[in-house]
């Protein structure tokens, strides 16, 4: 089975049995825990909460490394919780994250250059959206803050 096949069967897993029961730490100190559709058990990618890709191999898309969603990417989080976003294998596409609608964050500049990151501490429980800027709703994302 290709990497590809792999990571879609592992999001309509995810998408089935949801994401719940885990706990991780941010960068800045903040737990993420809970779950999103609540459940037990693991499921999807394996990687850090609050942890998306930005672009990936010239693609427009925003990425979970916890649970390998795709435009868009569904992560949730706990009250006081960080999101990261990382630019990776861009080549050379500028993105942003934009918050759409309220509640609402502070949004990223436009940037291009893999390594490039942007984070937000979610303070406040409720549904975050966001786009690209550049890309619109061909990229988006969804924070749920718990």
């Amino acid at each position: 089975m290709g990497f590809r096949t792999a990571v879609i069967g592992l999001v309509a897993l995810a998408s089935l049995a949801g994401c719940g029961g885990y706990m991780a730490s941010g960068p800045n100190g903040g737990n993420g825990a809970g779950g999103y559709g609540g459940g037990g058990g693991g499921g999807g990618g394996g990687g850090p909460i609050g942890s998306v890709t930005v672009g990936n191999n010239g693609t427009t898309a925003f990425i979970s490394a916890h649970n390998g969603s795709s435009n868009p990417a569904v992560d949730t989080v706990a009250i006081g919780g960080t999101v990261t976003w990382t630019w990776t294998s861009t080549q050379g596409i500028a993105h942003s994250v934009q918050s759409l609608g309220s509640p609402a964050f502070a949004s990223s500049a436009i940037m291009s250059g893999d390594g490039q990151t942007y984070s937000v501490m979610f303070t406040t429980p409720g549904t975050y959206q966001y786009d690209c800027a550049v890309h619109g709703t061909a990229m988006n994302g969804t924070v749920v803050v718990r």
